[in-house]
């Protein structure tokens, strides 16, 4: 005599497939979930591009997890898998920077900084590097101000991001170096307002090869991206 089949039998429940591809909406879910924790300072922008280049060319559901287990979920909640440990909470952030200023002398901002929505960066008879590479972003849009008076200021982007570069000089000028790259769709913006009197701005758009080189390496690769 044949039983039927138990529909409770575990035998007949239907198995969870590990590496699911994942879909092209999937891939975007990830990509805006990367940028909003990019503005709360969780990711730098090299860290973020990093991030969504990944994501871009993940195959499978667990590629895409893999790139936010660390980071908390919408409700705030830290992802967690089986393997997880716990994580302690965010520490207070590091206040905004607002203001470069050098005066008769040279400043460098680069490594790991927060840079407020509105940066006002002032050279006279003096210089700036400011390097966003690693930088934390208060927004999906920063303003960078730039006045050069008989002084000069380099600004590093990484290649992906969306710059814009206005302004005008008077006896000097504003320059985009680098790479041609186009900007990736949905990426944070950086607007540069250049302004020059006798002294010179100009704008790096550095390839994701020289995201942890030197500024002078870094450059050296951007000349030859041009």
């Amino acid at each position: 005599m044949t039983t039927a089949p138990d529909p409770a039998d575990p035998a007949r429940e239907p198995r969870v497939l590990r590496g699911v591809r994942a879909s092209d909406a999937e891939r975007e879910q990830v990509v805006q979930a990367l940028s909003e924790h990019a503005t709360t300072g969780r990711l730098t922008l090299a860290e973020l591009e990093e991030r969504i280049g990944q994501a871009y060319t993940a195959v499978t559901r667990d590629d895409l997890d893999r790139l936010t287990t660390d980071l908390p979920s919408p409700t705030g909640e830290l992802a967690t898998t089986a393997t997880t440990q716990p994580v302690a909470s965010d520490g207070p952030r590091r206040s905004s920077t607002r203001w470069i200023v050098a005066f008769m002398g040279g400043t460098e901002k680069r490594g790991r900084w927060r840079a407020a929505e509105r940066i006002n960066a002032i050279a006279v008879m003096g210089g700036h590097d400011i390097d966003l590479r690693h930088a934390e972003l208060d927004s999906d849009e920063t303003t960078i101000v730039a006045i050069s008076v008989m002084g000069g200021m380099d600004i590093y982007v990484p290649d992906t991001i969306d710059v814009e570069v206005g302004g005008f000089s008077l006896m000097g000028g504003t320059g985009e170096r680098g790479s041609r790259r186009p900007a990736r769709a949905g990426a944070p913006r950086i607007k540069v307002l250049a302004y020059n009197l006798m002294g010179g701005i100009d704008v790096w758009r550095l390839p994701e090869e020289a995201k942890d080189l030197s500024l002078k390496q870094a450059k050296k690769l951007a000349k030859r991206a041009e």
